[in-house]
């Protein structure tokens, strides 16, 4: 049994929980769940200071990739992926890509997801090759059906966002998408089944 005025489960290991436990447990991680939209916005005002070298800062980059998303015309799915696809630099710099995906996939379409996730190997075709890499790295997915989207993503919307003189809409801005989007129930059908491949 939990004890009402400590609100804490019965048990130190799971395998002696009770239902009582376990329904307590599920609603404080609905109430948790509830919050990531603010915990999400809080993590993308962080890239303000991360990662020097570029002319503007990884929120900004964030920011404008999202901005083309939005100006082109995206739905909600894929101008609030774009905002988020570099989230993960913050704590995953070496695998940003699947970090971010792995936030957005209970909220988003199967497309989507998919171009988050594989947006960081899609982007080495304009690098890779001044570092002694293999630029085109991605060609192990041509003829998957989502190929033609990650690279129209990385064309459009991600590689030529870091530009200071480019237009940068507000995080602010974006805030209502973010808490839309996440205030979905997570793993409904409408969200991770197909939609139409396209960016707009």
């Amino acid at each position: 049994m939990t004890d009402p005025a400590r609100d804490v489960v019965s048990f130190t290991e799971m395998e002696r929980g009770t239902p009582e436990d376990y329904a307590m447990l599920d609603r404080f991680e609905r109430a948790h769940a509830e919050g990531l939209a603010d915990r999400v916005l809080t993590t993308l005002a962080r890239l303000d200071d991360s990662l020097g070298g570029y002319q503007i800062t990884r929120l900004e980059h964030s920011l404008q990739s999202a901005t083309r998303a939005r100006r082109a015309g995206a739905d909600l799915d894929w101008v609030v992926a774009t905002l988020l696809h570099d989230i993960g630099d913050e704590l995953a710099p070496y695998n940003h890509a699947e970090f971010a995906a792995a936030i957005v996939r209970p909220y988003v379409r199967a497309e989507v997801t998919w171009v988050i996730a594989q947006h960081g190997l899609f982007q080495t075709y304009y690098f890779a090759h001044h570092l002694g890499g293999d630029r085109n790295g991605r060609d192990e997915f041509v003829g998957h059906a989502w190929y033609d989207l990650c690279a129209d993503f990385c064309a459009r919307w991600d590689q030529n966002s870091f530009n200071p003189h480019d237009p940068i809409d507000s995080l602010d801005s974006f805030a209502d998408d973010v808490r839309t989007v996440f205030a979905r129930p997570a793993w409904h059908p409408d969200v991770v089944a197909a939609g139409e491949a396209s960016l707009v």
